[in-house]
């Protein structure tokens, strides 16, 4: 089993910046397709953005989509999501996610083992 633990959420004003870590123990993050998913408060939960295990295959959500960007940084056997021109509405707790099987559909969070706890997100108008 891997453990992946989130680091990087804060407050921020609308418009503003955050990169949000997750960090892998156990194995490479480059053996797994990763991904990050939200859900904000009353609302169920989304995906987010996802990163294939080949690393030259990116997913995001169209609410995302040019505003955010996912990568892995292999050495550090870390995974990124760095979120620019923030908005309200991207407030939630975002979670890091992990699969090790080799196709599937990235959008569902069912089709991944392994997950984070979380870490929050709350941009302010």
């Amino acid at each position: 089993q891997v453990q992946l633990v989130e680091s990087g959420g804060g407050l921020v004003q609308a418009g503003g910046s955050l990169r949000l870590s997750c960090a892998a123990s156990g194995r490479t993050v480059s053996s797994y397709s990763m991904a990050w998913f939200r859900q904000a408060a009353g609302k169920e939960r989304e995906f987010v953005a996802a990163l294939g295990r080949s690393g030259d295959n990116t997913y995001y959500a169209d609410s995302v989509k040019g505003r955010f960007t996912i990568s892995r940084d292999n050495a550090k056997n870390t995974v990124y999501l760095q979120m620019n021109s923030l908005k309200p509405e991207d407030t939630a707790a975002y979670y890091c996610a992990g699969a090790s099987r080799p196709y599937f559909n990235v959008i569902y969070g069912t089709n991944y083992n392994y997950w984070g706890q979380g870490t929050q997100v709350t941009v302010s108008s």
